[in-house]
């Protein structure tokens, strides 16, 4: 195993006609040797001359040798190929042996008998050789890197893929996979999604418990501005437990112990750094809130749990009241 990749011997468990193995080196072909622009005048003046004596020979002269026996070979060959085409039989070799452009260039040794794959962690060969569509009845003269390419950059796993043949009969392919980043819940699912906001699965593994936790519309592309706010929240930020995006503008937080802490739109970081403060000094975590709203900057309004807000009502009406007519 190299970079991250997996190397296959010649394979049992994929289609028959190549294997995923090691990548062999390849070396570089010696450049071609280029004829002096003089020479091609030459050859170009010759040329033009043998035209101009051969405008009084025959016709019958002048034309190719064994030009008529090819014109009836082509036209038997056409005859025959659309007898087999109408007869079904060119659609019961291509079930058996693939295009015939592909089955030529196997007969010829481009076959494609070698993928190496490398770059994987997350994905299987499998999955990676359905993506790409390739089967043994391919060949490699004909395969068409660029369409490869697009088809696993397709795959939400794949940020980006690479792919080059080596002749004869090697194809390499790189990849390299997102990571996950966070999960969005989004209209009552859980998605395992990128950094760039990608869903890449569903939420299916218990691997990815430990990863943060987004809520809402658009929480997805904006996963990188929460993380932002949990890290300004410092002391606090392991109570942290998700954050929900409200209306695309803002983020409510969900701690530990179920309060919601509202954040504004703008001043997030100043409206936390206000809520580790007032844990600090009153331990507002600790008390029976429900929600604690920092959106005003110059008040912090909280909404009292059920018991608490009965148990301040009962205190309320038992405090003397001050003032003129009654006694205190």
């Amino acid at each position: 195993m190299d970079g991250g990749g997996r190397y296959l011997q010649p394979m049992t468990a994929y289609p028959a006609g190549f294997a995923v193995a090691r990548a062999a080196s390849g070396g570089r072909r010696p450049a071609s040797s280029f004829k002096q622009p003089s020479r091609i005048k030459k050859l170009f003046g010759a040329s033009s001359s043998v035209r101009r004596r051969s405008s009084g020979v025959p016709l019958e002269q002048r034309l190719p040798r064994f030009l008529g026996t090819g014109l009836t070979l082509a036209f038997f060959s056409a005859v025959v190929g659309y007898g087999l085409w109408q007869g079904g039989h060119i659609d019961d070799f291509i079930r058996q042996h693939g295009e015939p452009h592909h089955a030529l260039a196997r007969t010829v040794g481009l076959g494609l008998e070698q993928v190496t794959i490398s770059g994987i962690s997350q994905m299987s060969e499998n999955e990676v050789l359905a993506a790409t569509g390739i089967n043994g009845k391919l060949s490699l003269a004909f395969l068409d890197v660029n369409d490869l390419r697009e088809r696993l950059e397709r795959v939400p796993m794949v940020k980006s893929a690479t792919v080059r043949k080596l002749y004869p009969n090697e194809l390499v392919i790189t990849l390299t996979e997102r990571e996950a980043h966070a999960i969005w819940q989004h209209n009552g699912e859980l998605f395992v999604i990128a950094a760039d906001g990608t869903v890449i699965d569903l939420m299916q593994d218990e691997r990815y418990l430990g990863l943060p936790f987004v809520v809402g519309e658009g929480a997805n592309s904006r996963s990188k501005d929460y993380l932002a706010l949990v890290e300004a929240a410092g002391p606090l930020k392991q109570r942290i437990r998700a954050g929900t995006l409200v209306a695309g503008r803002r983020w409510t937080l969900k701690m530990d112990n179920g309060m919601d802490v509202r954040l504004p739109e703008i001043g997030a970081a100043d409206a936390l750094a206000r809520l580790v403060k007032l844990e600090h000094e009153q331990k507002i975590l600790e008390k029976d809130v429900l929600a604690i709203d920092l959106r005003m900057a110059d008040r912090v309004v909280v909404r009292l749990t059920e018991e608490a807000a009965l148990a301040r009502a009962e205190a309320l009406k038992k405090k003397p009241m001050r003032g003129k007519g009654v006694d205190t």
